[in-house]
């Protein structure tokens, strides 16, 4: 027995000396290898060793001791005679356990754990199997609880995602609710001023037929309503040009472009469409002149031909705008196209005549420039025209108007024609610069009659550059 006894106190004795040195391996070392933290891994092991000792796991007895000591240097430190109970002479268990732990010396608490986890490996065959089936139950938890995480997360982001689609469809019930309020007021405040004309103007049209009467009445409140938003709508136009000329004027003519006439917003569209649009409110005659003081497209020079003997013309609907993104096809399309693609000079402005066809009922424009933009507008004349040939004009200012000798012989400066001659002429969109070379900018318009339709491309206002245009017309059913 004494011999034993000195053995097991010459072998940790032996430990205790190069122990720091054997077992240096860090946590992350040991969470490499073992899937476990040092400390996690060290509660692991003496759980296996409290629950198999003498059933799975059979030690010699000085195993026993050297792993006791390791578990006392690992909860205390150093062997401290306060912590240790009194052993009496005759208990040889006891002596052999404080001498162990005596003999470690000053091993540190880490030492001793990874030594013991190291002593335990070595001498059981079955604790690592069993640190691996914690491991995978361990790395099945941290599974779950990501996935429980991650669900949780996805569903405050719904929630948020539905909280703020539903906030921004309540403010968009709001402003449609005010914009339905404001329109409800207009409308009123238009239909009480036009009230005692227009129930005339209906008495006379549908005398003896009171729903007649109430059904021309509300088609004349409908476009009375139309062209006075068309008014309005103009009038904001002019305000931001004049807001802007002021501004190059205070910058000393440095100011970048003005930005390009936008559609009213009752008729912008996303896509062009694909069928002909949606028909304007039914056509009825004239109203009274005292009732109606401007007419459909809002311009005054309209009103003006007309009250000198033209109000047998038809009123003129509001034309459709919108942009497209797809420019770099659009050009590639109408490249091989000669007479779809015109170079404009500087300083000049070319009018694209388009006569209205007979099996037609709406025209559709497509245009395009390259790295500038370009002034754009839209008139009708009313005269007809011999054939239904598209043509082009080029001239040196916006203001004149250049006709063809074979569409029109009396138009002959020579012989001293004047201007005053030609046909009334209507304008359906103002002419404004677009940023037609950074979209493709379309519209259409319903034939009002049997005309000629002048598309105006305006590079008056540029003294050095030219512009290319590719553009494209036709008609629909």
């Amino acid at each position: 027995m004494a011999d034993a006894e000195q053995s097991l106190v010459n072998g940790v004795t032996n430990l205790s000396v190069n122990g720091n040195e054997k077992s240096k391996e860090s946590v992350d070392e040991f969470a490499k290898g073992w899937g476990f933290q040092l400390p996690e891994l060290y509660k692991l092991a003496v759980r296996f060793y409290k629950e198999k000792n003498g059933k799975a796991l059979k030690l010699k007895y000085q195993d026993k001791l050297r792993l006791v000591a390791y578990t006392k240097q690992a909860t205390y430190g150093k062997y401290r005679n306060d912590v240790s109970p009194e052993v009496g002479f005759l208990d040889v268990v006891g002596n052999d356990r404080r001498q162990a732990w005596q003999a470690l010396g000053d091993m540190s608490q880490t030492t001793a754990m990874a030594e013991f986890v190291k002593q335990l490996d070595s001498l059981c065959p079955l604790f690592r199997p069993f640190t691996e089936a914690h491991n995978a139950e361990k790395q099945e938890q941290e599974r779950k609880r990501h996935e429980e995480e991650d669900r949780l997360r996805r569903e405050a982001e719904e929630k948020e995602r539905r909280r703020l689609e539903e906030e921004a469809q309540q403010q968009l019930e709001l402003q449609k609710q005010k914009q339905l309020e404001q329109e409800m007021q207009i409308r009123a405040a238009l239909n009480q001023q036009t009230a005692v004309q227009f129930a005339q103007y209906a008495q006379q049209q549908c005398p003896n037929n009171k729903q007649q009467q109430e059904e021309l009445i509300r088609q004349l409140q409908e476009q009375h309503y139309q062209q006075y938003m068309q008014q309005v709508y103009q009038q904001q136009l002019m305000h931001q040009q004049q807001q802007y000329q002021q501004m190059q004027q205070q910058a000393g003519n440095t100011a970048p472009a003005p930005p390009s006439q936008p559609a009213p917003p009752s008729q912008q569209m996303e896509s062009p469409p694909t069928q002909q649009p949606a028909s304007q409110p039914t056509e009825v005659a004239s109203p009274p002149p005292q009732a109606n003081s401007v007419t459909p497209n809002g311009t005054e020079g309209t009103t003006e031909k007309r009250q000198e003997g033209e109000d047998d013309m038809p009123p003129l609907a509001a034309a459709s705008m919108w942009t497209r993104k797809d420019i770099k096809e659009f050009k590639e399309s109408l490249q091989k196209d000669k007479d779809s693609c015109i170079k404009i000079g500087s300083g000049e402005t070319v009018t694209v005549r388009v006569p209205t066809h007979e099996d037609g009922t709406c025209l559709f424009w497509e245009f395009a420039t390259d790295y500038y933009d370009i002034g754009f507008g839209v008139y009708f004349e009313w005269m007809i025209a011999p054939s239904t040939t598209v043509s082009v004009t080029v001239s040196e200012s916006s203001d004149e108007e250049e006709f063809d000798e074979e569409q029109d012989p009396k138009n002959d400066v020579e012989q001293g024609t004047k201007k005053e001659d030609r046909p009334p002429t209507d304008e359906i969109i103002p002419v404004y610069r677009r940023d037609c070379h950074e979209e493709v900018y379309c519209g259409s318009h319903a034939y009002p009659g049997q005309g000629v339709y002048l598309l105006k491309f305006d590079n008056s206002y540029s003294l050095w550059r030219s512009k290319t245009l590719y553009y494209r017309v036709y008609y629909s059913r």
